[in-house]
C-alpha cells in the first residue's frame, strides 16, 4: 500500500529552458576580452564570470566537433540534467539553447529526489524551435551583419535585447512537437469561382493602392494568397497566426467588435478595420506606425512595412516599402476602398464554404487522428491539435504518441526513398507513418485488436477520402 501511496506522489515536472545566449567568437579574440563576445544573455542575472564560462565551453565543443566534421558543427549536446542546441545563422554568430530535461519528482523517505528524463526531448523539434528564434528576429530585425553595419555591435546588441526579452517568454518548450519542425502553413480549401474572385480583389487593390508590393490573404487562420517567397510567408504566418490574431480575437470573442460603420454607398456594411496602425482614423492626430519586416535578406534585402486588415474572418496583409512613410491619408484611403469589398468577400467565401461543408456532410468523428504535411508547399494539416496559441499547443493525443511521431520524422530525414514505419504503441495505439516523394503523412490509430492488415486498410481508406488528389505509393 505504501508504495501505491509513493507512486501517487510522483510529478512531472516538464523542460523549461535554462538560458539562451548570442555570441561571436571573433568580437573578443584575446584573453580577458571573452565579454565582448557575447551579444546577448538571458537570463541577464547571470554573473559576468559565469556568461564568461559557458560561452567558452560552447566554443570549445564546436571547436572540438569540427575535427571530426568539418562541415557539419554540433546540433546538440546531451547530459543528464540538460541539453544544449547549437544554431550558427550567419557566419560566426551562434546562437544557443540550453533547455532543462524533463523532471519526475519522487519522496522517498519524505525528502524529494528528482530523476532526470534524458531520452525525453527530442532533437529535430528544439533544433527547430532555435532556428525559428533566429527566423522570427531575423523578419522584423533583419540579419545581424546589417544591424553591426548600421549600428555596430551596440546597435546589435540594443536589438538583440529587444526582441528576444519579449519573444523568449512566448517560448513554450512543453508542447513544443512535430508541427515545430515543420513550421508549416495550413490553407483555406476554396472552390475556383470564390478564388479568383480573391485574385481579381488582390489586383485591383494592388493597382488603387500602388505603392503595395507584396500581398497576402487569409481566412480563418489559413492561408490563400500570398506574392511572398515561401520561406519569409512561413514565418509571417507564425507571426500572424499564433501572436498577432489572437491578441485581436478577445475583444471580439467578448462582442465588443468594431461597430458597423454608417451606410455605405450601395447599402454596403463595412466590418474593417486595422490590426496594426492606426486605431481611429476619425483622430486627426491617429498615428500611423507600422511593424517593420525585412524579407528576401538573402539577396536584394527588402525592409517594408506590414499592414494587416481585417474584415470578420478575412484578413489581407499588404506590404509597401518601408521608405515609403503611410500617412493618414493613404490609411484612410485603405479603409475606404478595401474595407467594403473585404467584407463582401468574407461573406462570400463564408457562404461558399458552408455549402461545401454541407455538400461532403457532417463529418464523423474518424478513428484515426492525422498529421499531413508537404515540403513542396510547406501545406500542414492536423487532427491532433485543437488550437495554436501563443501560449498553448493543445494536442489531443498523449505526449508519448506525439514522441513516436517525431522518432519517425527523424528516420524519415535520414532516407531520400519513399518508405512506410508503423508502430504498435504500448498503449494499444497503432502509429503509421508514410513517406512519399516530398509529403509525410502521420496516422494514430486507436483499435486495439486490429492487426497489421486491417491497420493498413484503414489508412487506405483515410489516403482515399482526405487525400484523394495525392498519390501515396504503395
Amino acid at each position: 500500500m505504501a508504495v501505491a501511496g509513493a507512486a501517487g506522489q510522483e510529478k512531472q515536472l516538464a523542460p523549461t529552458l535554462l538560458s539562451f545566449f548570442i555570441y561571436n567568437p571573433k568580437l573578443g579574440p584575446k584573453e580577458g576580452e571573452e565579454e565582448k563576445k557575447i551579444l546577448f544573455y538571458h537570463p541577464n542575472e547571470v554573473e559576468k564570470n559565469e556568461k564568461i564560462r559557458n560561452v567558452g565551453l560552447c566554443e570549445a565543443i564546436v571547436q572540438f566537433t569540427r575535427t571530426f566534421s568539418p562541415t557539419k558543427p554540433a546540433k546538440s549536446l546531451h547530459t543528464q540534467k540538460n541539453r544544449q542546441f547549437f544554431h550558427e545563422p550567419e557566419e560566426n554568430f551562434w546562437m544557443v539553447m540550453v533547455v532543462r530535461n524533463p523532471i519526475i519528482e519522487k519522496h522517498k523517505d519524505g525528502k524529494p529526489v528528482y530523476e532526470y528524463q534524458e531520452e525525453e526531448l527530442l532533437d529535430k523539434v528544439y533544433s527547430s524551435v532555435l532556428q525559428q528564434c533566429y527566423s522570427m528576429y531575423k523578419l522584423f530585425n533583419g540579419t545581424f551583419v546589417k544591424a553591426m553595419e548600421d549600428g555596430g555591435v551596440k546597435g546589435l546588441k540594443e536589438r538583440l535585447e529587444k526582441f528576444f526579452h519579449r519573444y523568449l517568454q512566448t517560448l513554450h518548450l512543453q508542447s513544443c512537437d512535430l508541427l515545430d519542425v515543420f513550421c508549416g502553413i495550413s490553407f483555406f480549401p476554396l472552390d475556383k469561382m470564390t478564388y479568383l474572385k480573391i485574385q481579381s480583389f488582390i489586383n485591383r487593390m494592388e493597382e488603387s493602392l500602388n505603392i503595395v508590393k507584396y500581398t497576402a490573404f487569409l481566412y480563418n487562420d489559413q492561408l490563400i494568397w500570398s506574392g511572398l517567397e515561401q520561406d519569409d510567408m512561413r514565418i509571417l504566418y507564425k507571426y500572424l497566426t499564433t501572436s498577432l490574431f489572437p491578441r485581436h480575437m478577445e475583444p471580439e470573442l467578448a462582442g465588443r467588435d468594431s461597430p458597423i460603420r454608417a451606410e455605405m454607398p450601395g447599402n454596403l456594411q463595412h466590418y474593417g478595420r486595422f490590426l496594426t496602425g492606426p486605431l481611429n482614423l476619425n483622430d486627426p492626430e491617429a498615428k500611423c506606425r507600422f511593424p517593420k519586416i525585412f524579407v528576401n535578406t538573402d539577396d536584394t534585402y527588402e525592409e517594408l512595412h506590414l499592414i494587416v486588415y481585417k474584415a470578420m474572418s478575412a484578413a489581407v496583409c499588404f506590404m509597401i516599402d518601408a521608405s515609403i512613410p503611410p500617412t493618414l491619408e493613404f490609411c484612410r484611403k485603405l479603409d475606404s476602398i478595401v474595407g467594403p469589398q473585404l467584407t463582401v468577400l468574407a461573406s462570400d467565401i463564408c457562404e461558399q464554404y458552408n455549402i461545401n461543408k454541407r455538400i461532403s456532410g457532417a463529418e464523423k468523428e474518424p478513428q484515426f487522428k492525422f498529421i499531413y504535411f508537404n515540403h513542396m508547399n510547406l501545406a500542414e494539416k492536423s487532427t491532433i491539435h485543437m488550437r495554436k496559441t501563443p501560449s498553448v499547443s493543445l494536442a489531443s493525443v498523449h505526449p508519448d504518441l506525439m514522441k513516436i511521431l517525431g522518432d519517425i520524422n527523424s528516420d524519415f530525414s535520414r532516407v531520400d526513398e519513399d518508405e512506410e514505419i508503423i508502430v504498435k504503441a504500448m498503449s494499444d495505439y497503432w502509429v503509421v507513418g508514410k513517406k512519399s516523394d516530398q509529403r509525410e503523412l502521420y496516422v494514430i490509430l486507436n483499435q486495439k485488436n486490429a492487426n497489421l492488415i486491417e491497420v493498413n486498410e484503414e489508412v487506405k481508406k483515410l489516403c482515399a477520402t482526405q487525400f484523394n488528389n495525392i498519390f501515396f505509393l504503395d
